[in-house]
């Protein structure tokens, strides 16, 4: 099984973050980086969890400012499971590990992004 702590840690610090900030900076652009974020978040998580593409794509929706610290925590999670029960590569797919590794990084330049 795969280790999905590194994207765990990263995304419950982020999540913290945007939960904390002022509404000032929320409405800099801190939550438009955010739910962004947990939309792609998404969007890798049910890849995963439906590689043909079968089911209907599920989009984050916008619900405020004040809430998307929970949508990235949630997202995040969403895609450490997915990921714990990821097969193997397949020919043409990205290894677990991989994705995992571009998922810390995508939280990580959202976060620096998001509240400077």
């Amino acid at each position: 099984m795969l280790d999905t702590s590194p994207l765990n840690a990263v995304v419950e610090r982020f999540a913290d973050r945007l939960r904390a900030a002022p509404q000032s900076c929320l409405t800099r652009g801190a939550a438009a980086e955010a739910l962004e974020l947990a939309r792609e978040l998404a969007v890798r998580a049910q890849r995963l969890e439906d590689p043909s593409g079968a089911a209907p794509a599920r989009e984050v929706p916008d619900e405020g400012i004040f809430l998307v610290g929970d949508q990235v925590a949630v997202t995040g999670l969403d895609l450490a499971e997915a990921l714990r029960g990821a097969p193997a590569a397949g020919n043409d797919a990205k290894a677990p590990s991989e994705v995992l590794d571009e998922a810390v990084a995508l939280v990580e330049r959202a976060e620096v992004r998001a509240m400077r």
